[in-house]
């Protein structure tokens, strides 16, 4: 079977092409969230993955369940989705349709994991040195990991920057070892 990703693409990049096509990335981003939450209620959830409800129960359901959230071509998609059998799919298309407007609008975004909470000005000046280092605007979530000993690490995407103590020892170590 094909993997999740590979199969919500295409759909993400019909709406994302679409989204733009009309200057309605912001409504598609919207619909599409809206939609994927709604996909992952849990009693949604087992309605979508019941045998028993026939295709054309769930379409009817899943858009009263959104009601007006969703406009004429979010609708399309639904019944796209309910008639292939993928509307379990929604928060993955809803995702890569978020990395694809991201991308689009030069946006990146990155994990700051610090041993001890940062101050403000130091997550701003790190994000200003992330900014010219991958020449996109950065969109920072920061959390606080003790485990790191000491330290920061970073990622961006497939980028990972550790500059962490924990880090450096598992290196040291490697580099003992080999």
């Amino acid at each position: 079977m094909a993997e999740i990703s590979t199969i919500a693409r295409p759909y993400a990049v019909a709406a994302y092409k679409l989204g733009r096509e009309q200057k309605a990335l912001g409504k598609w981003s919207e619909m599409l969230g809206f939609a994927a939450a709604v996909t992952n209620d849990a009693q949604i959830k087992a309605y979508i993955q019941d045998p028993k409800v026939v295709s054309s129960d769930l379409q009817a359901t899943f858009l009263k369940v959104c009601g007006d959230q969703l406009n004429e071509n979010g609708q399309n998609l639904v019944k796209v989705l309910v008639e292939y059998g993928r509307l379990s799919i929604l928060p993955e298309i809803s995702s890569a349709f978020e990395a694809l407007k991201a991308q689009d609008e030069g946006t990146l975004d990155a994990e700051i994991i610090a041993a001890a909470k940062p101050s403000a000005a130091e997550v701003k000046d790190l994000v200003k040195r992330l900014e010219a280092k991958f020449g996109k605007k950065i969109e920072a979530s920061v959390s606080v990991d003790p485990e790191l000993i000491g330290g920061i690490k970073i990622v961006v995407g497939d980028t990972v920057i550790d500059a962490s103590v924990k880090g450096q020892l598992q290196n040291l170590a490697y580099t003992l070892t080999a």
